[in-house]
């Protein structure tokens, strides 16, 4: 039996008791579950499904002061942060569920003699992420859009936040099965190897991930590489520029470049839509400012030794290749100009921790070049004045190619959960530029499309009617 262990991200101590890994046998029993569970699933009325996601939110909220202090020893976020991660989580369950709930919720479209309906595609496999312990993983975002659609889910937990895992889908089945669902709708997996066999399971439909492009790559190969291929909805790296003019240094330059620090900083620099390219005018004179906000960021505690490398790594090849502005024990900021980051692609590679680049342009001729250079991201940031009307509509119509969202005199790290989130892009920021993780429209990517035609209304499937 091989266990997994959690490891205290302040102390570097190994955290007891691990949980086991999961079998291939075992994920196999849990996918034909799964599969029993579709259609009854499916079949519930949409009052009755949305019931299940509300249930779930109720048993997470009633269990916060429990679940807070596992996630704090497994990922030093603090119990602020995750105490309001908690919330955000029971939140997005509870919008998912009123969507769930709405009139004509899988009824798509209709016309004489003719219905598009919105079904559910199937179990679907979710890869939790490291970064949000809730609401990107177990009971997170992808959980939920799943669950919301009609689809049975089983999770990979993620390896940095074990027992918080464990004991989250303890609450989440009892929840479940208080409230009524089919044996079958949600089940957790543990382990590397579980992990792929659960991608490559035939009754699994679907899957979603955020993660790494490496880990996620490999993933979506895989998906892809199936007898039966099947969609794949991935979050992997993203490097969310921001493009700031000239005017808008002048006037407040101060201001966003401590909001800058504050940004690219927030969470120990472990949120995807962290800034990790900022392009400022040649001469801005903003060193001193970026200097002392970066010497007052506190020495991070990052994730998992895994990240903690990679961040060291990523910090090592930037600085080599760049001129250092500012470093401390929290954080580090990079200089490079734009000539030189034209020629060196390698730098808007993303760099996951508290570090960002700064890439100083001498004409707008060089800041439009770089706009249309930009790799995919979750987002775009432009800091304009009133006086930049032309250059910055120029900017947001070419960005809107590249991002997923553009953000417009503020900062991208946060995403709200509404119905008008796009939480997605171009790769390598996602592998489905057309879908979002978060926000209602999440709902979209396991729902399958299907025209009845000539149908009577008492022969559709109820939830269409």
């Amino acid at each position: 039996m091989t266990l997994l262990y959690g490891v205290d991200p302040r102390t570097g101590d190994r955290l007891e008791p691990g949980v086991e890994e999961t079998s291939a046998e075992t994920v196999a029993e849990l996918t034909q579950a799964a599969a029993n569970a579709a259609r009854p699933l499916a079949a519930l009325p949409l009052p009755e499904r949305a019931a299940l996601l509300e249930a779930v939110a109720d048993a997470l909220d009633a269990a916060v002061e429990e679940l807070v202090p596992l996630a704090d020893a497994e990922t030093a976020l603090g119990s602020t942060r995750l105490t309001g991660e908690v919330g955000r989580t029971t939140g997005q369950l509870r919008l998912l569920a009123e969507e769930a709930r709405g009139e004509g919720f899988q009824r798509d479209t209709a016309e004489p003699g003719f219905v598009r309906a919105l079904l559910p595609i199937g179990p679907v496999a979710v890869y939790a992420a490291s970064n949000f312990p809730f609401a990107f993983s177990v009971a997170g975002g992808d959980t939920a859009s799943a669950w919301a659609a009609g689809c049975p889910v089983i999770v990979k937990a993620h390896p940095g936040h074990p027992r918080t895992s464990v004991r989250t889908a303890e609450i989440i089945t009892e929840a479940l099965a208080k409230a009524g669902a089919p044996a079958g709708t949600f089940a957790i997996v543990h382990g590397f190897e579980a992990g792929l066999a659960l991608i490559k399971d035939p009754n699994i439909k679907a899957a979603g991930f955020t993660g790494s492009v490496r880990g996620g790559r490999a993933l979506f190969d895989a998906a892809v590489s199936r007898p039966d291929p099947i969609p794949f909805y991935g979050e992997l790296g993203s490097v969310n520029p921001v493009f700031i003019t000239e005017a808008a240094v002048a006037a407040r330059g101060e201001e966003i470049a401590r909001g800058y620090v504050g940004s690219f900083t927030l969470g120990s620099g472990q949120f995807c839509t962290k800034p990790g390219l900022v392009f400022l005018p040649a001469g801005h004179g903003l060193e001193s400012v970026l200097a002392e906000a970066v010497e007052a960021v506190p020495a991070p505690a990052l994730l998992t030794p895994q990240i903690t490398d990679g961040f060291r790594s990523g910090v090592e090849r930037i600085a080599g290749e760049t001129r250092t502005i500012a470093e401390s024990a929290g954080a580090h900021l990079f200089a490079v100009s734009a000539e030189e980051f034209a020629a060196r692609p390698e730098l808007a590679e993303e760099c996951f921790g508290p570090s960002s680049i700064i890439i100083e342009y001498s004409s707008e001729e060089e800041l439009h070049a770089a706009a249309a250079a930009v790799p995919g991201s979750l987002t775009a940031t432009v800091h304009a004045e009133p006086g930049d009307a032309e250059l910055a509509r120029d900017l947001v119509t070419e960005l809107a190619h590249h991002v997923g969202r553009v953000v417009y005199n503020g900062w991208p790290t946060g995403v709200a959960v509404n119905h008008a989130m796009q939480h997605g892009g171009p790769w390598p920021a996602t592998t489905s530029v057309l879908h979002t993780s978060v926000g209602t429209a999440a709902i979209r990517r396991f729902q399958v499309p299907v025209t009845f035609q000539g149908l009577p209304e008492e022969v559709l499937p109820p939830t269409v009617r």
